[in-house]
């Protein structure tokens, strides 16, 4: 990993407007030398990082760390935001099976990849604490196993048979509601949640944060052995930022960097994973972090 004077890292990060400029080459270093591998999503490496612990740096998605630090996972969180959005637009039902609101989804089925995916964690919390939802009696159907393969999902959660699909199971009313992600799979298929991208934004103005979806990793070893090389990839991350012209810094900024920057967001989703059974324990924000990425700050 390491050279007399410069390191080359293992690199895995997306294709994103605000990633673009480092993995260009226009920003650099000298001191850090990433060797990005070639993804077109990123979700799809998640479980080389915290099965195989193939990468120097990487992106992750946050539920997917916080399990990884209940799991002693040798990796530690960098306070850099590389993916982040309102959550409200990713559900949906099938209008042609009849209305339905999201307070209704006691006592049904609702569909997600995995239970332990981090737009799934964001989505049911929002349920639970502003719509009613209770999420113990909901009956989660999943169709991929968790990025950690030590954890295992709780009794509400049950797998899809094999081959199906989660479109298909919405148009067939096998289940009421599905999280399908950013853009609806179908076009009979409608959003849950009402005016969801108003209701976003106000969430997140009451919030002081838009949720993350995911950050960037480093190994533990590497944060303690080259501690300037760690501030200078946190560097590089906000330079390639700011190199792509996006706005810097205020409250609803979806991109933060810097532990008191992310705070906000990170201990709503440590209490959602909670809540979930998808870690055992509270987290703290501070222990996400080592001594020096706790440190870092723009």
């Amino acid at each position: 990993m390491a050279t007399a004077t410069k390191l080359k890292l293992t690199t895995m990060l997306g294709n994103y407007a605000n990633t673009t400029p480092l993995k260009s080459g226009k920003v650099h270093s000298d001191l850090v030398d990433f060797d990005f591998v070639e993804v077109k999503v990123a979700n799809n490496l998640f479980k080389k990082v915290v099965r195989d612990a193939a990468y120097d740096v990487a992106e992750l998605a946050i539920v997917t760390y916080l399990q990884a630090k209940t799991y002693g996972k040798p990796y530690v969180l960098l306070p850099a935001v590389v993916v982040s959005r309102g959550q409200h637009h990713t559900i949906a039902y099938n209008p042609e099976r009849g209305p339905l609101q999201p307070s209704e989804l006691n006592g049904k089925r609702v569909g997600v990849r995995a239970y332990t995916v981090t737009t799934g964690t964001w989505v049911r919390g929002i349920l639970a604490s502003d719509y009613g939802i209770d999420i113990d009696k909901v009956e989660w159907i999943t169709f991929e196993d968790p990025h950690v393969a030590e954890y295992h999902d709780p009794a509400i959660v049950k797998r899809a048979a094999n081959g199906k699909d989660l479109t298909q199971m919405l148009l067939d009313g096998d289940v009421a509601a599905g999280i399908v992600g950013d853009k609806l799979p179908d076009p009979k298929l409608k959003r849950l949640i009402p005016d969801a991208d108003a209701v976003a934004q106000q969430w997140a103005e009451r919030h002081r944060g838009v949720p993350i979806n995911h950050m960037v990793v480093v190994r533990e070893e590497l944060s303690r052995s080259r501690p300037d090389a760690v501030k200078d990839i946190f560097r590089q991350l906000h330079d390639s930022k700011r190199a792509a012209g996006l706005p810097d810094g205020g409250a609803l900024d979806p991109y933060r960097f810097g532990v008191e920057a992310c705070r906000p967001i990170l201990e709503i989703i440590i209490d959602f994973c909670f809540r979930q059974k998808l870690i055992p324990r509270r987290l703290s924000v501070d222990e996400l972090f080592d001594d020096t990425t706790r440190a870092l700050g723009v």
